[in-house]
């Protein structure tokens, strides 16, 4: 990871958003971070040149083609590790939980300068309803998503297909769960409604804790370090609550690659091993999970790091670090200040650099 330039000014906008920058860490996708000078500004340039430049200036195109690839790429590992323990035998399920991890990561790193990498419809959904992520952009971002994780998931399949013919020549419930999730992971006696409840706690927790990261009145990662957090907020979740229904939290990652899996010959992937139709677990959940973890941190968390922004209590500084006065002095500074000094005008104040 790399420290931020001092000297870097934030954009008043994030990229294809049109929504303030400060506000979009309250507002927007899982990490959406300013690259300093030196990573991504050379690619870009000053006039927005290069590819990032291109795709930003394509807008809601430039965007959806972001939540594309990441999610592409959050798929290729996360399906990929679940292949190589099941049909290889190689690795167990730490692999498993840290493979999605890390998928997650890479996959914000991939498109968050662009669309916000929401790469979860339950995420897209839940901050159009909380966070002013527009409501119009809801329905391509899911579409985007879902057509990334199908890809994944063809080409995972392609790579192993000699594998899984060999462990599972007929195709069944025995390596379906290379790409979809079946209750009780097809073999513990969970059924739909148990998934279902398994499948709106994990989601809650997932945005509860993805508002958290990004709300910059509480006290977000500093640099781009909430892209990896998050990844390792999935990791904890796979490691927690993974046995009820293969922690999807994710309605593109299941219905894409669940697809995927119907037309190379998984013909019952609709299906549970119980044979009741399940594919809709996994959507319905996410969303209605994402939304009560979105709302409850609203009502436990956010109202009152918002009323502490306008200018209400202080917030107690913790033992050895700068209180947020402090903090706000250093940050409205923003040439390398020390703690407590004051911006040297509103004008620089309003260009706070990126965190």
């Amino acid at each position: 990871m790399y420290i931020v330039n001092p000297t870097y000014r934030a954009p008043s906008t994030l990229p294809c958003t049109g929504l303030p920058a400060g506000r979009f860490l309250r507002a927007g996708g899982a990490a959406a971070t300013q690259a300093p000078p030196g990573r991504a500004d050379k690619a870009v340039g000053e006039k927005g040149e290069g590819v990032v430049g291109r795709l930003r200036a394509l807008g809601l195109p430039g965007e959806l083609l972001a939540e594309f690839a990441g999610t592409m790429i959050l798929i290729l590992f996360g399906t990929g590790v679940v292949a190589q323990v099941v049909a290889g035998g190689l690795g167990n399920h730490d692999s498993i939980a840290w493979g999605w991890g890390f998928g997650v990561a890479l996959g914000v790193f991939v498109a968050g300068r662009i669309s916000g990498a929401h790469l979860n419809p339950a995420v897209s959904i839940a901050l159009a309803a909380f966070r002013g992520f527009p409501w119009r952009k809801v329905a391509p971002y899911t579409v985007a998503q879902t057509l990334g994780a199908f890809v994944a998931a063809l080409l995972v399949r392609w790579d192993y297909s000699e594998v899984l013919a060999k462990v599972d020549p007929r195709h069944t419930y025995k390596t379906l769960g290379v790409f979809a999730t079946l209750p009780g992971n097809g073999t513990l006696p969970v059924h739909e409604l148990g998934a279902l409840r398994d499948q709106i706690l994990g989601t809650a927790i997932l945005l509860f804790v993805i508002l958290a990261l990004t709300d910059a009145n509480n006290q977000p990662p500093l640099a781009n370090m909430t892209a990896l957090i998050i990844g390792f907020l999935v990791v904890a979740i796979g490691m927690a609550f993974g046995t009820d229904a293969g922690y999807a939290i994710n309605p593109a990652r299941d219905f894409g690659p669940r697809l995927a899996a119907f037309i190379t010959g998984y013909g019952g992937a609709w299906r549970d091993q119980y044979g009741n139709f399940y594919f809709w677990v996994p959507i319905v959940g996410p969303i209605v999970g994402g939304l009560i973890g979105a709302a409850l941190y609203r009502i436990l968390i956010g109202n009152f790091t918002a009323a502490l922004a306008r200018g209400g209590a202080p917030v107690p500084a913790e033992p050895g670090r700068a209180g947020p006065a402090e903090q706000n002095g250093r940050i409205e500074a923003g040439n390398g200040a020390r703690a407590g000094e004051p911006a040297e005008s509103p004008s620089r104040a309003r260009r706070a650099p990126w965190r």
